[in-house]
Order: structure tokens, then C-alpha cells, then sequence
């Protein structure tokens, strides 16, 4: 590989959040393509984390290890995916059937609705938006993602760019939750391990524990929204046409 950031194994597992075993189970399986190797070492680039990342999102949706080879391999053919998806059979369904019917959208209509993305259906599944439920219909799988998507499509924002925003903030949680999860292990879990795990000792943990995962949660959130504030008043000529809004 040449340029880009490089991973041993170890390193890949860590990053993507998963488990040297999986890295060598999705080797087993076909999935993950094979390392460059120099020396005794295998390295890893960009494009296996980003693979092993994809089959995480795709196992999370209940996706087996063997529909996702099937899947990734026509998406590195560049096939059209609507016959591994369904969407080859949804495309049999008269085009005035109703597509939404509460969270539910025809196959035919989501993939439509991402038309202008290369592999959209297939994106916008890995994305953790939507599910499949069946070989026709599809299904919200994160409210608040979905929810996202939408605003900022109706902000002007361009889907290929959401998808790709969504993964951003996918892989941005990702690492803030690992971070939490130490907090949690170290300030609350080893101390509990550690203790005679009396009733006091089980409420000071669970006390613990719902502190670290909330309060971060709450203060991120805020420090998030006042640094987009402050990006957006560097901006002279966009701040003064807000103030005269």
C-alpha cells in the first residue's frame, strides 16, 4: 500500500472497535482482503478499516457473514446491488404502491431516493439508517440518524455528502464512547471488582456508571453546539447577514 495511515492487526482491531478474532474470522470468510505483508508483519490500510467497519455495521443489522460477502463483492464489482438488497424483486411492485407507511419504505422508493449516490441503497444501509425487513420494504433503523438525514437534506445538503457525514460522526462516537467506556472500567467497574461488592458497593457502582455515561453525553453535546457558534461568527459576512435576519 502506498501512502495513508497503516495498522498491524492489533492496531486495526483497536481502531475499527473490534476484536483481533473477528479481523481473522472476516479473513476466514472471505471478507476482508489479506494484508501487505513485509517481513513476519501484516499491515493494514485505510480501505480494510473502512472494511471492517462496513461488515460491523452490516452484522449489526443482522446481516450473516455470508450475505455480506455477497454484498461486498458486488459492490467491488460495482454490480448493481438491488438484486443482492431485494430491490431487483421490489422492482416488480407497481410504482403506485404507497412507499412509506409509518417507519416502512419500498425498496424501490429508497433506492430511488438515493439515486444520485453511487451504491446509495447499500450506503444508506451500512450508514445504520435503514433495515431491511423483507426483499421489498425497508425500515427505519436509528430514529435520530434518520432524523439527521432528513434535516440536512432539507437544508440544501447534498445526500452523498450526508452519508458520508454520517460516517464521520459515526466513527467520531465510536471513539468518544471507547473513551467513556475506559472511565467507566477504571473509576467504576475496577473499583466495584475490587471492593467486598456489598449492596453499597453495587449502588456506589451503578451510581458510577450511569454518571459517566450521561454526563459526558450531555456536556459533548453542549461544547459541540457553541464551537459550531463560534466557527460560524468567524465568518464576518455570514454572522452580519444572521444578525439582520
Amino acid at each position: 500500500m502506498v501512502g495513508g495511515a497503516e495498522y498491524t492487526i492489533d492496531e486495526l482491531a483497536r481502531v475499527a472497535g473490534t476484536t483481533v478474532r473477528s479481523v481473522r474470522v472476516y479473513h476466514e470468510r472471505g471478507v476482508l482482503p489479506p494484508p501487505e505483508v513485509r517481513g513476519r508483519t501484516g499491515y493494514y490500510g485505510v480501505e480494510h478499516l473502512n472494511r471492517v467497519r462496513t461488515i460491523s455495521r452490516l452484522l449489526d443489522r443482522g446481516i450473516k457473514l455470508n450475505g455480506i460477502k455477497e454484498l461486498l463483492a458486488a459492490w467491488d464489482r460495482g454490480d448493481d446491488l438491488g438484486a443482492v438488497l431485494g430491490v431487483a424483486e421490489a422492482a416488480e411492485v407497481p410504482a403506485t404502491d404507497p412507499a412509506v407507511c409509518g417507519e416502512l419504505i419500498s425498496a424501490t422508493d429508497l433506492q430511488q431516493r438515493f439515486v444520485d449516490v453511487p451504491n446509495g441503497l447499500a450506503r444508506v444501509v451500512t450508514a445504520g439508517v435503514y433495515e431491511p425487513v423483507d426483499a421489498t420494504t425497508y425500515r427505519i433503523a436509528d430514529a435520530d440518524r434518520a432524523a439527521l438525514l432528513q434535516r440536512l437534506a432539507a437544508a440544501g445538503v447534498p445526500n452523498a455528502e450526508i452519508l458520508t457525514e454520517l460516517d464521520r460522526l459515526a466513527a467520531d462516537s465510536e471513539r468518544i464512547a471507547r473513551r467513556i467506556s475506559d472511565l467507566v472500567q477504571k473509576y467504576a467497574w475496577e473499583p466495584f471488582a475490587s471492593s467486598e461488592r456489598t449492596p453499597g458497593d453495587l449502588a456506589e457502582l451503578v451510581a458510577r456508571v450511569d454518571t459517566l455515561r450521561s454526563a459526558p453525553a450531555r456536556a459533548i453535546g453542549e461544547s459541540v453546539r457553541r464551537q459550531i457558534e463560534r466557527r460560524l461568527e468567524q465568518d464576518e459576512e455570514l454572522a452580519a447577514a444572521l444578525r439582520e435576519a
